[in-house]
């Protein structure tokens, strides 16, 4: 992989290749070689081995322009029927998620459009807006299942996950979140609702090949430490990662016990505990925080920076696109928000959509620019790593790759 000749070789590159050591990993006047799909050599130029022309079939300057890892989007529920705009109203009159929630709107009115939603017409829907990601710089994406709570609807979205992936040339990795919210059928019965989903739902599913990861809701308007728990212990018995919506309204220990199952990630984490904290640098979760949510929810109450600083805590960041609380639709203005709402800076937001969002999706193979990782980079209209968290709207992307091939914005 790392022997001449190249697929192809990109010089004059401002390389933030978002590894160890220098900030962002930087290097001026960089050289990045692709090959079968694959980073097969980064550095400077003037320790390239031979002449250019001698190395590639392809050989393209880019002008100093800046080269990041392709952007890893670790949380979404891109797919779903309808939209809430009316509930954005609603809110900006007074009512609050909880009272949105408990009368009959959010989750539940999204499963309602979901399931009388046709398989083409959600991914004619969710088309615009991962085409919309992608353009602004996203080579891997994750998309949630939780809009149909039951068997053929879930089926729906997590097909239409996959097939979004296959149509965009990009990586899509699916979590199924039946526990999302209690459908009105299973209203006066949730027990049952939960031995559906753990003992039917995900079974079905996960053997269909169309789940990566398990996720739940684990709130006061959501589930349960006890009920998420169960879902949990399937999801391991079926060798699935899980993940959880963890803390968002209020701690209810979600956090500590998604580490406790070796969870990939914790996400929202507004009211974060320190017990939760010390649990997830003890298993090594990721905290994925969601600022457009915070954003759109006018939140007051922000995540726990420091302390997951100080305990060593891997922090990434997404957009939580969703037709409620994150109607959202470039990751890089996600950053933008962890750095002016959360206070971030500008590298751990940018290694909050690379590396460490790889991480919360239990990836390896992506989130820098290191031999041996798969070729997903973005060459940006910028020449510093800070542009991107600066910039708060407008189209910086000049070229997406991904797997070592340039996709259509």
């Amino acid at each position: 992989m790392n022997n001449p000749p190249w697929d192809r070789l990109l010089l004059n590159a401002t390389v933030a290749s978002m590894t160890d050591g220098a900030p962002y990993g930087l290097l001026e006047h960089g050289a990045i070689a692709l090959h079968r799909g694959h980073v097969a050599w980064v550095g400077a130029m003037s320790a390239l081995p031979d002449a250019p022309k001698a190395l590639a079939a392809r050989v393209d300057s880019v002008d100093g322009a800046l080269v990041t890892p392709g952007l890893v989007d670790c949380h979404t529920h891109l797919v779903f029927g309808g939209d809430r705009a009316h509930e954005f109203e609603l809110r900006l009159n007074g009512a609050s998620y909880e009272d949105i929630a408990r009368a009959g709107g959010g989750i539940v009115s999204s499963v309602n459009a979901t399931r009388a939603a046709s398989e083409e017409a959600l991914l004619a829907q969710a088309l615009p807006r991962a085409r919309a990601l992608r353009a602004a710089g996203v080579t891997t994406l994750e998309i949630k299942s939780g809009y149909g709570l039951e068997l053929e609807a879930e089926r729906r979205m997590l097909r239409v996950a996959r097939r979004l992936g296959r149509e965009l040339g990009i990586n899509v990795r699916t979590s199924f979140l039946g526990l999302h919210a209690l459908p009105a059928e299973y209203k006066d019965n949730r027990d049952a609702y939960v031995s559906l989903v753990c003992d039917d739902l995900l079974p079905t599913l996960a053997g269909e090949g169309l789940v990566d990861a398990v996720d739940a809701f684990c709130e006061t308007i959501g589930f349960t430490h006890a009920e998420t728990g169960r879902v949990f212990t399937s999801a391991r018995e079926l060798g699935l990662p899980v993940k959880l919506h963890a803390e968002q309204l209020s701690d209810q220990g979600g956090a500590a016990l998604v580490a406790q199952f070796n969870g990939l990630s914790a996400d929202h984490l507004e009211h974060l505990g320190s017990a939760g904290i010390e649990a997830m640098a003890a298993a090594g979760t990721v905290a994925v925080l969601l600022p457009g949510a915070f954003y759109t929810l006018r939140e007051t109450q922000a995540p726990p920076i420091a302390a997951l600083r100080e305990h060593g805590v891997p922090i990434a960041i997404a957009t939580d696109c969703n037709p409620g609380t994150s109607p959202l639709l470039s990751l890089r203005l996600a950053a933008n928000m962890a750095c002016t709402l959360f206070r971030l800076t500008p590298e751990e937001a940018l290694r909050g959509v690379t590396a460490n969002a790889a991480r919360a999706l239990g990836l390896h193979d992506r989130g820098a620019l290191a031999i041996g990782q798969r070729a997903d980079l973005v060459v940006w209209h910028a020449r510093q790593p800070a542009e991107l968290c600066y910039w708060i709207a407008g189209q910086l992307v000049r070229e997406v790759i991904v797997g070592g091939e340039s996709v259509a914005l």
